[in-house]
């Protein structure tokens, strides 16, 4: 997955755990496409000083993920629904099988 929009995802996922000013410059980065001299200027901040910030928003964010796993659950859960759709166009008995066992897999997982 493209760094952006995972990073984008982690956001969504667990940005509310970060502090009024990381929020800000890491929505302006990730979400608003800002580059790190628009937001250092924005800001009243260094270019570093920005740089360092993001990446400690990563990293905070990625240990968030590491402990919790929610987008990896939610990315597994969207691959099954896309292979769910795909059978239920199908239409064949066989696809009523799989459909069935992987609506299972989803609803045990959560």
């Amino acid at each position: 997955m493209e760094e952006k929009i995972r990073q984008g995802f982690l956001y969504d996922f667990y940005g509310e755990l970060l502090n009024d000013h990381q929020k800000e410059i890491y929505e302006s980065y990730i979400i608003e496409d800002l580059s790190l001299s628009e937001i250092a200027s924005e800001q009243g901040i260094s270019r570093q000083g920005v740089h360092d910030l993001i990446k400690r928003c990563n990293k905070t964010l990625e240990g968030y993920e590491d402990k919790l796993h929610l987008l990896e659950r939610f990315m597994h859960i969207r691959d099954d629904v896309k292979l769910i759709n795909e059978l239920a166009h199908n239409k064949s008995t066989d696809s009523f099988d799989k459909i069935c066992s992987i609506s299972d897999d989803i609803l045990d997982n959560l």
